[in-house]
């Protein structure tokens, strides 16, 4: 059985009374008051009882007790039915807890499948301003998307601060491979982000273009302002996608870097040693007719062409960057 968070009756901007959930039907019906019902992981006998209670369309209670993929909102008559995702972070992992929200004349019920951040601060935060409370439903839907596009800036905010310090790590160091798995992890989890932030636009583009009867319209601003927030959130997550993409690059192409002149430095004392090695390797054969062989000063001439010949060489090096 699912647990009730919350239940309450909401009238001219003031909390009336709590309720019990078979009771949100008769307050509905009242003029000028709505019920506000909070539900986590309700099971289908509460589903029925609410799908009674506020004539909830059968197609969005199916909906409501499948698993989705995306946010989405869709229209059944006068009333709304959404699917949101808040994300939550759990062992370097990002998660994503499913909501659905019913929004309707008299009634705003969601349905948290998870344990997120819980929504009982919308609900304080609602109750503490009361001239906006007095709205009825449509703020409450406000409120509601709005905090759900507030979660992701921490998760977010986290994950940029990862970024950095990786950065940070790259430009003064080497690029090892737990680096690459932990920026290509944290880039996975944005492009994750992105693709549950997205759909948030479309959302509340179109509150701001139905015509509900429990949606005023001097509401729209607000849902103006979600939107703007959820652009804003979306430009964010693309931007450090970028930039852990390009942390990945500039890793790479300093590690190349440093491997060329290592390989650099191998070729050029490779180079310096193979002057003496052949010099050696000639009077190393032993031939009966070789002319310098019989020379008094050969071998001391021969050392001092092994020793100008290397100094040549490593200046020469030295000059070109490679030593």
């Amino acid at each position: 059985m699912g647990r009730v968070v919350a239940a309450a009756v909401y009238s001219a901007g003031k909390k009336i009374t709590d309720i019990n959930l078979d009771e949100g039907a008769k307050w509905a019906r009242r003029p000028g008051h709505f019920v506000w019902i909070g539900l986590e992981q309700p099971s289908a006998e509460q589903m029925s009882q609410l799908q009674k209670q506020f004539d909830l369309h059968e197609l969005a209670i199916e909906d409501a007790l499948e698993v989705h993929s995306r946010p989405k909102l869709e229209t059944f008559g006068d009333a709304l039915f959404i699917v949101t995702y808040s994300p939550i972070r759990r062992d370097d992992k990002v998660e994503f807890v499913e909501t659905h929200i019913f929004a309707g004349r008299g009634y705003i019920i969601t349905c948290r499948n998870g344990h997120s951040a819980s929504y009982a601060s919308v609900r304080k935060r609602c109750e503490a301003r009361p001239l906006l409370l007095d709205h009825g439903e449509d703020f409450v839907l406000y409120a509601l998307l709005d905090f759900v596009t507030e979660n992701y800036q921490p998760v977010s905010e986290t994950i940029h601060a990862e970024i950095e310090a990786l950065e940070r790590r790259v430009l003064g160091g080497s690029l090892n491979e737990a680096d690459i798995q932990h920026l290509h992890g944290l880039r996975r989890e944005l492009l994750r982000m992105r693709r549950y932030v997205a759909p948030m636009v479309e959302i509340s583009e179109e509150l701001q273009r139905l015509d509900f009867p429990f949606i005023d319209k001097n509401m729209r601003p607000y849902f103006r302002d979600v939107q703007i927030h959820v652009t804003r959130q979306m430009e964010d997550l693309g931007t450090m996608s970028d930039i852990a993409t390009q942390t990945i690059e500039i890793g790479l192409l300093l590690e190349s870097s440093r491997q060329s002149i290592t390989q650099r430095k191998f070729a050029a004392w490779a180079a310096i040693l193979a002057f003496p090695t052949a010099i050696a390797g000639i009077y190393g054969m032993n031939f009966e007719n070789m002319p310098e062989l019989s020379w008094h000063y050969g071998y001391y001439i021969v050392l001092g062409v092994i020793v100008s010949g290397c100094t040549g060489l490593f200046a020469g090096f030295k000059r070109a960057g490679w030593l």
